[in-house]
């Protein structure tokens, strides 16, 4: 196997021309992590006899002396699959762990499903739910739960208006917004530099965009999608409470499906959803979408350590009677080190 800047051109011809890549394999993603956080951003792939990539991943390496090093493929990422060419995903797994062997590399953990094997270790906590999208937005539309159809009729008829940008108001609005939420759930929240070249590096190369749901004219709801490739994924959501009476999510929701539609988009991904969180999970099912058990992979000599929830239900303790921030504090923190 052979490691490549993440921006090697080789990968990015690899990438552009695999059927299955998503936005979170453009190397933009890599490299925005890269940036915000001063990673090491690569590209992990195979090659053939005349050097024509045939198999690979992205990566960012995590980690050093004292915690020793690891690969994750990626960082604050939902779902992100090997991409292969003529290989098999079985053969491929058996050279990642000779590479991560020969590299000394402590794990490498994957975003998706690994066959099972030698230091193989694969586990299933959550569901990505995805909505197949077509030319016809209206067939789409009749997909959707009778109560999400309600709602988005309840957002029109409340003057609910949405607005799709990729200004930097439009994602200091959503910023603003995103605090409120991660404060209200008692999760950290990220730096706004991380907003910033989200902005500047994806939104800017038409990577994605930013929708803003106002009722009377005030923020009420927002969201960030990115898009790529025929896949529109729901990256990042959040909204006022004092306006959820009037359904903006709702609207806002329909709006950017109707746009990949418009547009040609094949998939629309609303991410990952913990298998617990039931309220969550029946909000995507009524978006017409199907929800598959989300599996994720590490490749190491033990098991991982389950002690993510504790550590979540500890932070969310802290952040919610707090002002808002210790919740920006924290979340500067808790995603370098989280990775």
């Amino acid at each position: 196997m052979l490691t490549l800047s993440i921006e090697d051109p080789r990968w990015s011809s690899f990438v552009a021309g695999s059927p299955d890549a998503s936005p979170f394999h453009h190397p933009v993603w890599a490299n925005l992590l890269s940036r915000c956080y001063g990673y090491r951003a690569m590209a992990l792939v195979i090659t053939d006899e005349v050097g024509d990539i045939r198999a690979g991943l992205p990566i960012i390496e995590v980690g050093g002396p004292l915690t020793g090093r690891r690969w994750v493929s990626l960082p604050f990422t939902d779902y992100c699959p090997l991409l292969v060419d003529g290989r098999s995903i079985r053969e491929v797994s058996g050279a990642l762990v000779d590479e991560l062997r020969g590299n000394r590399i402590q794990a490498l953990e994957l975003r998706a499903h690994l066959p099972s094997g030698p230091r193989v270790h694969s586990y299933a906590d959550a569901v990505r739910h995805t909505t197949v999208l077509g030319d016809d937005p209206g067939e789409v539309y009749a997909r959707f739960s009778r109560m999400h159809q309600r709602n988005i009729r309840k957002a029109e008829r409340a003057s609910v208006r949405v607005e799709r940008s990729r200004s930097p108001h439009a994602m200091q609005e959503f910023y603003r917004l995103h605090l409120l939420t991660r404060r209200r759930l008692g999760v950290p929240v990220q730096p706004f530099r991380f907003f910033r070249l989200l902005l500047d590096q994806m939104v800017e190369a038409d990577l994605g965009f930013v929708l803003v749901a106002r009722v009377n004219g005030e923020p009420a709801a927002a969201a960030v999608f990115l898009t790529w490739n025929g896949t529109m994924i729901y990256k990042y959501g959040a909204s006022d409470p004092a306006y959820w009476d009037s359904r903006p999510n709702n609207l806002l929701f329909w709006q950017a499906i109707g746009w990949g539609c418009e547009h040609g988009y094949h998939t629309f991904d609303w991410g990952r959803t913990d298998l617990e969180d039931q309220g969550l999970r029946q909000f995507k099912d009524g978006w017409g979408a199907e929800g598959r058990p989300l599996s994720y992979s590490v490749i190491a000599d033990t098991p991982p350590r389950e002690s993510q929830h504790r550590m979540h239900r500890a932070v969310e303790a802290v952040i919610k009677p707090s002002p808002i921030w210790v919740c920006r504090a924290i979340g500067e923190l808790f995603y370098k080190y989280s990775a």
